[in-house]
């Protein structure tokens, strides 16, 4: 095992940073059929929750429908059905999850001290 000198960590971080510029040209040259990436826009947290909410939403409509042409004998695809109440039913808990620790966060913020 070799010492871990400051030269050695110099040249470690040299080599990052070499590799790290040659992915960043790489991106910015563009890979065919791959557009570049677009830097995310800052987004509210109101905005974030409206968006997470609308799909889980949409999931949970996709389901409802599902199981609905697949009651009315419609579709035979069991498995996609099943998919579509999964994923309604995970992003319902998901949903659930952040609504119980916002209302956690509250609790402890209203009953500090002021």
């Amino acid at each position: 095992m070799t010492a871990i000198t400051p030269a050695s960590l110099l040249q470690m971080r040299s080599a990052i940073l070499q590799q790290n510029s040659a992915l960043q040209k790489a991106a910015g040259a563009g890979v065919p059929g791959v557009s570049p990436a677009q830097p995310a826009a800052a987004t509210s947290f109101t905005g974030a929750m409206k968006t997470a909410l609308a799909q889980v939403n949409d999931f949970q409509a996709k389901a409802d429908t599902a199981s609905t042409s697949y009651e009315k004998g419609e579709t035979t695809d069991i498995a996609a059905v099943m998919l579509a109440r999964e994923q309604a039913s995970v992003g319902f808990q998901a949903t659930l999850q952040v609504r119980n620790k916002l209302l956690s966060a509250y609790k402890d913020i209203m009953s500090m001290p002021v």
